[in-house]
């Protein structure tokens, strides 16, 4: 999988996760918390979802790693390749 896909697939999940944010509108640089008012549950569901979808752990020590959509496509993208 791409950087890119990851990307994508990063964004459908945070939508399904916090359903009151639009992917279209969603900015590559925006912070989860500050800037999208993700609290730490949600943060909790959305890695659980990754973890769902790409088939391997996020440990909670790599969560400041998903703090942006283009911070957590590039780690997600390293740690499957």
């Amino acid at each position: 999988m791409t950087e890119e896909e990851i990307y994508r697939l990063f964004v459908e999940e945070l939508t399904r996760v916090a359903p009151d944010i639009d992917a279209e509108t969603v900015g590559p640089d925006e912070h989860l918390q500050e800037d999208l008012d993700l609290d730490s549950m949600d943060i909790v569901a959305l890695v659980s979802a990754l973890h769902r979808r790409l088939g391997f752990e996020i440990p909670e020590a790599d969560y400041r790693q998903l703090e942006t959509p283009a911070k957590a496509a590039a780690y997600l993208a390293r740690r499957q390749a």
